[in-house]
């Protein structure tokens, strides 16, 4: 018998003084047409604001958690990416407290990962634009829109999808308790940075399903995911591209000659060739980068990637994570 409970979905939400955008979260997952879940929230206030949105909403599948101490943002979503598995689920989601699934998103990833044998599916999302206002209305395009293709892409091709955008996206992962890759960062850092890790972190195929069955809400001026962290802004921003410019080195030297000689034009990924060029010059790789864009446009994307270097800074537990999933590559691929 497994260790697990068949079909049984963990979904991982965590909250931060947002009560009217939690409650609608929890009610998409009630409306579920896949009833074999539970939810465990994660509540960062002091005050426990969610503490009530729970209570009113009376479903025992749904399971409050105070943290004590306050983990602040990166860390309360890292948290749901962990590989504990207390309810004994067989699949696992994080769904943010302003954002939300739709009815078919439970059951539509189940039937993927089954249909196909996959352990990973990356879901498409729509943009609920000026989210938290009464004007928020939902894109026609979804998140994934300008990157990916309908399809299933093995570990090395979806990490290289990061020189062509961002990669994981939080809440369109859904994944199984067989995946092997590990998907929490662990180590303190921007969420922002935690998807990209991810995204390097993929050390399986990945099923990219492109109908979108979740929301992602656009609402920058409201996050609160940076406000633990003393540096400002610009000292974020810069840390942040040069970690994000040495995991793109990274998995570039990690890929293929055929992989590098297609990417440009490789039809998988949707982002214009403008917009790789745009990557692959800061990165500080592929060549050929003149046959894409005008040279004076490729010696300005080498000058922007020269710069990120200089004044990023990169820190020991970035290294560490990254010398950590390197060896799971080099484990992988020889499996």
């Amino acid at each position: 018998m497994p260790e697990f409970q068949p079909g049984l979905v963990h979904i991982r939400t965590p909250t931060y003084k947002r009560p009217e955008a939690l409650a609608r979260a929890l009610r998409s997952m009630i409306d579920q047409t896949w009833p074999h879940w539970v939810c465990d929230v994660y509540d960062d206030d002091p005050g426990q604001a969610a503490r009530l949105v729970v209570a009113e909403l009376g479903d025992p599948r749904i399971r409050y958690t105070a943290n004590a101490p306050q983990l602040f943002a990166s860390r309360n979503i890292d948290q749901c990416f962990s590989a504990d598995n207390p309810h004994g689920a067989e699949f696992f989601c994080v769904v943010e407290d302003d954002n939300f699934i739709l009815p078919e998103f439970c059951a539509a990833n189940i039937a993927l990962t089954r249909a196909l044998k996959v352990e990973i599916v990356l879901r498409n999302q729509f943009i609920e634009e000026a989210s938290g206002t009464a004007r928020a209305w939902l894109s026609a395009d979804g998140v994934l829109d300008g990157l990916f293709t309908e399809g299933l892409y093995d570990a090395a091709d979806f990490r290289l999808s990061m020189l062509a955008g961002i990669g994981v996206s939080n809440g369109g992962l859904f994944w199984s308790v067989r995946a092997r890759s590990p998907l929490e960062i662990g180590y303190p850092c921007t969420a922002t940075l935690q998807e990209y890790l991810r995204t390097y972190s993929i050390a399986e195929p990945v099923y990219v399903a492109m109908e979108s069955l979740a929301v992602w809400a656009e609402n920058g001026e409201q996050t609160t995911r940076n406000s633990e962290l003393s540096a400002n802004y610009l000292r974020r921003e810069l840390d942040l591209k040069r970690a994000v410019q040495a995991l793109r080195q990274k998995i570039w030297s990690e890929a293929t000659v055929a992989q590098r000689a297609s990417f440009m034009t490789d039809a998988r990924f949707t982002a214009p060739i403008a917009v790789r060029a745009n990557h692959v010059g800061k990165a500080l790789v592929g060549e050929g980068l003149n046959a894409y864009v005008p040279p004076a446009e490729a010696l300005r994307l080498r000058a922007r990637g020269l710069a990120i270097r200089l004044l990023g800074r990169l820190t020991p537990d970035f290294a560490d994570f990254v010398a950590s999933r390197d060896k799971l590559h080099r484990t992988a691929a020889r499996a």
